[in-house]
């Protein structure tokens, strides 16, 4: 179980990144400008993401070889190439937020996996739940993780070291920018 949700759902979107790259250099005008700041993509991304953690939907892509197929169609077209497209246009906060809440919602997801004693996806065992679970809660912790170390270290470059010739001229008693 901790496979469809953790392994297969990730790499399914990472083809759906993969073809927004190739895509990106024949992207239509029109469909840029209708993607406002990413808000667009990133909606649809973000409906699409929430349908496939659902348990429910996890049963009947493994049920329904119709669902299945739906399942390797939509996640690259739906959740992929949306979120990579919409991605750049996206300002820094709105950035933060998407990241904020897809861990909320793996955090949840897994806390949902580990704390009911009955099992939610009628085709895998409580004891695969559990240990589902487990691992959502560790990538989303994983995430929290990457992300503070990544906003830290990018605010420690923020500001340019000196170079040797410019405290040279500091220290000389010469303008620095002239």
């Amino acid at each position: 179980m901790t496979l469809h949700p953790a392994v297969q759902m990730p790499l399914l979107a990472v083809v759906g990144v993969l073809l927004s790259v190739v895509l990106r250099p024949v992207e239509p005008r029109g469909l840029s400008d209708a993607d406002w700041l990413g808000l667009p993509g990133l909606a649809l991304a973000l409906f699409a993401i929430a349908y496939w953690m659902l348990p429910r939907s996890l049963d009947s892509a493994l049920a329904d070889p119709g669902a299945e197929f739906t399942k390797f169609l939509s996640v690259p077209l739906l959740i992929g190439l949306p979120l990579a497209s919409s991605w750049r246009r996206l300002p820094a906060l709105g950035r933060g937020l998407v990241l904020a809440h897809f861990v909320s919602l793996l955090g949840t997801l897994g806390g949902l996996y580990l704390g009911t004693r009955i099992r939610l996806c009628a085709y895998y065992r409580l004891d695969q739940q559990t240990v589902t679970g487990w691992s959502l809660i560790a990538i989303a912790a994983t995430l929290i993780l990457s992300s503070f170390l990544a906003a830290f270290l990018g605010w420690l470059r923020l500001e340019p070291r000196p170079t040797r010739a410019s405290t040279t001229r500091l220290f000389n008693g010469t303008n620095v920018h002239g």
